[in-house]
């Protein structure tokens, strides 16, 4: 017999069985050694006879023992088993002998009723293969699943024993994942089932959740809390299902909260409320947890408590919220459940009497409600102003504790942490004192205001500005202004009003504010010179306003003290600087030439050049106005004119041109319109393009008037070079129709040649102008297309003929016209240089296609001589073709009519 494997052996050490080596080291028996059966020696076959000498010549070849079972396969049963039996009898150590065995014989036995005989069968052969096989895992799992599928549940128990006990704990994991299996099957007890968790659970730990699940599962619940505690306050325990801490405790208290009876081992409100404490995100379902507890336990008072605590202690509108909700819901069921006992006639007088206590109660707490929600606010932050404020109007019918409120709240809020403006919070109490007629009561909380170190100065300002106006409407006008007094007075140590390290009492006698109020005071129940010290004492402390300046210089004009208003304007104007200061000198100079007139005409001078004196341009306009109307009232129009002058440059670009046409009405008016010359040239020189271009037509109209005729022409050549013939059209028609009134066709030709440069320049420079205008061109042109070719065509044809004919006859004077008519009618058009050979402009290019092609450069080049000679020399006249001129001819008779008008 062959020695028994290893302890340490696997299932992969077996894999050697599959060489053509022997398995075992003992010396092979004799041939002789097996002695074969006579009757199954009788029923061999040859080919048997060749199996069987191969396996008595190697009798511990496992692949000749494979090979013989092979050939077997389709033999009857016994006999195969058979084979195999002398097989594994000679290599009991061969795992793959007993493995294909096992197989044979389950498979032998599948879908056969387990209560036949040959399941034993197969059991006994499991065992024998054993006590071979015991350190192989996989024998194990076939034998405990073959258990399995019979049912025998204390033999299938046994058997698992027997495997944990036999494999190495390396090996125990797979044998455990089918043991969890087996006590999931129906049929298991449940104390089995229990025993059999607890042992793997001392193997694998991160396995209780899974356990727990069970336990609640079967209804175990005092245990499966117990352990799920554990696994809350373990710290190093990581759930493999992904929950954190916070799922699990929220699970362990739902278990304790919807089972008060049958979780006994713990007490269920203490870790509730450890909960509670900890996750400060979840207090309000927590809370829930703990209410419901109790109502499940039949506690409802208790549960009652439970929640009014909760009310009284979430501290944000969520958590609030929830628990609210769950206690109205709570009361409503208690009341529905009475009511409809009531209605059924099966109530008690102690019930009816508790029904009428929760329908008080709930009343209650309904109206409670908002004051509830502001507590929960002020639990969140309790230096919010707004929230304690919001909570005094809730309390509005109930003065002791809306006095409660603002007492708690002064008491509670720090100023320096404020959200809000504190000083609003005593302003609010004293109010409510005085609405109640608690006059004394208000100035306490006034005073106490005083000496609060508010986090803003604006703050204390309007406690005093507020205690003020309180006395003034109670009519204690003396009292107020003793309070201004004290509020206005430098203390011992003085600080600069943004100086946040020193309290706001010791900055508080630089507020605006209250010196505005004080001034107001004085002004109305004080005496002149309190007033007016009030008003100095601001400007000394450098904290004026030039609203103050002008309150402080109106008011000494009321009191005729006009040179002290004047000097009061002074100091304002030293305080401020430019644009601040405008208003000033703007009321300044009104006021002054108000009340003198002409009288100080120097003074004024002097005062106006001050104002100018570094003046921006967005202000200066207005007081150069001034300056020159001033001028033109009480001094000399000369004066005037130059200031006007000044004013051209001083002011913004885009006021350039108002002024430019002051100037030259008032020119016009004091010494003739001949000498706005001079304005309009540098109006011209100093304005933008635009603006440039309605000054030289005017100037031209003007020297036309006079009959300059020639300085008119001059003017409309010097602007026609900032005009781009295709958008200033109004330009060129003016000069055009000048031409035609006042020229002649050398001017007129000029004028053509003019445009023709300036077209050119402005092609070369502004191409984005052609490119507009050639998309709102290019529709109407597209028509024109075809018409234009035939047009250009028939023109080219004419041209050679009309060359030939000028070579040899000279101009007729309808020719001339025609010519003259040809040169208007193209004023609205791109010009284009002409050529003795008509040619057809780029696609690129604006295009007229009833242009005709004139030989320009042959008639510039006449003389006067010339132009006499062609005059008396006799024409001989053709007709041309009206096909040549196309639509070119009613044109052109118009344009002639026009002209001989």
């Amino acid at each position: 017999m062959s020695s028994l494997p290893g302890a340490g052996e696997t299932e992969e050490s077996s894999n050697m069985d599959t060489s053509d080596q022997k398995v075992m080291k003992e010396p092979a028996p004799e041939q002789n050694s097996i002695p074969v059966p006579d009757e199954l020696e009788l029923t061999l076959s040859e080919q048997e006879y060749a199996y069987e000498e191969e396996i008595i010549r190697n009798p511990y070849v496992v692949k000749g023992w494979l090979r013989y079972a092979e050939f077997k396969r389709n033999a009857p049963q016994a006999k195969l088993n058979m084979v195999y039996e002398r097989a594994v009898k000679q290599l009991p150590g061969s795992f793959k002998l007993w493995m294909a065995y096992l197989r044979l014989r389950k498979q032998q036995v599948r879908g056969r009723c387990v209560t036949d005989t040959v399941f034993e069968d197969v059991n006994n052969t499991f065992e024998r293969s054993l006590v071979f096989m015991f350190k192989m895992p996989r024998v194990w799992l076939e034998y405990l699943k073959f258990l399995m599928d019979q049912k025998k549940v204390t033999r299938c128990r046994h058997a698992f024993d027997r495997a944990l006990r036999a494999l190495p704990v390396t090996q125990h994991v797979r044998i455990w994942k089918l043991y969890l299996q087996f006590i999931q099957q129906a049929g298991v007890p449940h104390e089995t089932t229990l025993r059999v968790w607890r042992r793997y659970l001392k193997l694998a730990p991160d396995e209780a959740e899974d356990f727990i699940e069970f336990l609640v599962k079967i209804g175990h619940l005092d245990e499966a809390v117990t352990r799920l505690a554990d696994l809350v306050n373990d710290s190093k325990f990581e759930s493999k299902k992904g929950k954190s801490k916070f799922q699990l405790w929220n699970y362990l208290c739902d278990l304790l909260s919807k089972h008060p009876f049958q979780v006994t081992s713990l007490d269920s409100e203490a870790i509730i409320r450890q909960g509670i404490g900890r996750f400060t995100d979840q207090r309000g379902t927590l809370w829930c947890a703990l209410a419901d507890y109790y109502i499940r336990a039949g506690l409802f008072d208790r549960a009652r408590d439970i929640y009014m605590e909760a009310v009284h202690a979430v501290v944000t509108v969520r958590d609030f919220t929830q628990v609210f909700d769950a206690y109205v819901v709570f009361e409503e069921s208690l009341i529905k459940h009475l009511l409809g006992k009531q209605e059924k006639g099966d109530i008690t007088e102690a019930q009816k009497l508790e029904l009428e206590l929760m329908l008080t109660r709930y009343e209650e707490m309904i109206m409670k409600r908002p004051l509830y929600l502001n507590s929960v606010l002020l639990r969140q932050n309790p230096h919010n102003v707004a929230d304690w404020m919001k909570r005094a109007e809730i309390l509005e019918s109930k003065p002791l504790k809306v006095i409660k409120t603002y007492s708690k709240a002064i008491d509670t809020i720090d100023p320096k942490q404020a959200l809000g403006k504190f000083s609003e919070l005593f302003m609010k109490f004293a109010k409510f004192y005085l609405d109640q007629k608690h006059v004394e009561e208000a100035r306490m909380v006034y005073e106490k205001a005083t000496q609060v170190p508010f986090k803003q100065v604006e703050e204390l300002a309007n406690i005093w500005c507020e205690y003020a106006e309180m006395e003034i409407n109670l009519g204690n006008h003396e009292k107020a202004m003793k309070l201004m007094q004290r509020a206005t007075t430098p203390p011992a140590k003085k600080a600069a009003y943004f100086d946040s390290s020193e309290p706001a009492q010791n900055r508080v006698y630089r507020s605006l504010k209250i010196w505005s109020l004080y001034a107001d005071l004085e002004e109305s129940m004080g005496t002149f010179r309190t007033a007016k010290a009030v008003y100095d004492a601001i400007i000394d402390l450098r904290i004026a306003t030039p609203q103050i300046i002008m309150n402080y210089a109106l008011f000494l004009e009321e009191n005729n003290y006009f040179e002290e208003s004047f000097k009061a304007f002074e100091k304002g104007i030293a305080l401020f600087k430019w644009p601040n200061v405008y208003d000033i000198w703007h009321t300044y100079l009104s006021k002054f030439i108000q009340r003198y007139k002409g009288q100080k005409l120097e003074r004024t001078r002097d005062l106006f050049e001050q104002c100018v004196e570094g003046i921006p341009k967005e202000s200066a306009k207005s007081v150069y106005l001034m300056y020159a109307k001033m001028e033109e009232d009480y001094g000399m129009s000369r004066h005037a004119m130059a200031i006007l002058d000044r004013a051209t440059l001083a002011v913004k670009p885009e006021e350039q041109f108002e002024v430019f046409e002051i100037y030259l009405k008032k020119a016009a008016d004091y010494f003739g319109i001949t000498h706005c010359r001079e304005i309009y040239e540098k109006a011209i020189d100093v304005l933008t393009d635009d603006g440039s271009k309605i000054m030289c037509l005017r100037f031209a109209e003007l020297e036309t008037k006079l009959g300059e005729v020639d300085r008119a022409r001059a003017i409309y050549a010097h602007c026609s070079q900032i005009c781009d013939p295709r958008t200033s059209v109004e330009f060129w028609t003016s000069w055009k129709n000048f031409e035609v009134k006042h020229g002649n066709e050398d001017t007129l030709r000029e004028m053509l040649r003019i445009k023709r440069s300036v077209q050119a320049t402005f092609n070369t420079k502004v191409n984005y102008i052609t490119s507009q205008i050639m998309e709102k061109t290019s529709e109407n042109e597209i028509s024109d297309d075809l018409s234009g070719s035939q047009i250009d065509s028939s023109m080219s044809r004419n041209s050679t003929e009309t060359e030939s004919n000028n070579n040899n006859e000279p101009k007729s004077a309808d020719e001339k016209s025609l010519s003259q008519s040809n040169y208007a009618a193209k004023e609205n058009i791109m010009f284009v240089s002409s050529s003795s050979n008509s040619k057809i402009l780029d696609s690129q290019k604006v295009v007229n296609p009833n242009e005709m092609n004139l030989d320009d450069s042959d008639e510039e080049k006449m003389d006067d001589d010339q132009l006499e000679e062609n005059e008396k020399t006799e024409v001989v006249k053709r007709n041309v073709p009206a096909s040549v001129f196309g639509s070119l001819i009613t044109g052109g008779q118009n344009e002639k009519s026009e002209t001989e008008k």
